[in-house]
């Protein structure tokens, strides 16, 4: 499978003093890989800043995951927090609906 990422691990991050926060999901729980793929099996994982809910990094394990690092690497060059990354509704039927099983784990902030 492919294996893509962007960003800090949690690893760098904490290495960085930085409390963070992890977002796990498996790849085949978004609908379009599923759909599109009967070989959708793999992993998404988000790295996030516990402070301020900022993403620090993302990576992506499964067939075709290269096609999700784009909207990763925007958002985290752009210092874009979950929050904000929630009015960004992936397309459908398409493997970016993970982005919607990860943001789901991240409690709302005031």
């Amino acid at each position: 499978p492919q294996v893509s990422w962007v960003g800090r691990t949690a690893a760098a991050a904490r290495e960085e003093g930085l409390d963070v926060v992890l977002h796990d999901a498996d790849y085949a729980s978004a609908a379009g890989a599923a759909l599109l793929r009967d070989d959708a099996a793999g992993t998404a994982r988000l790295v996030v800043d516990a402070a301020s809910g900022e993403l620090l990094g993302a990576s992506f394990v499964g067939p075709g995951t290269a096609e999700l690092l784009h909207s990763a690497t925007v958002a985290i060059a752009g210092r874009l927090t979950l929050a904000t990354l929630r009015h960004a509704v992936p397309s459908y039927p398409t493997a970016s609906e993970i982005w919607l099983r990860l943001l789901d784990a991240e409690p709302q902030r005031a």
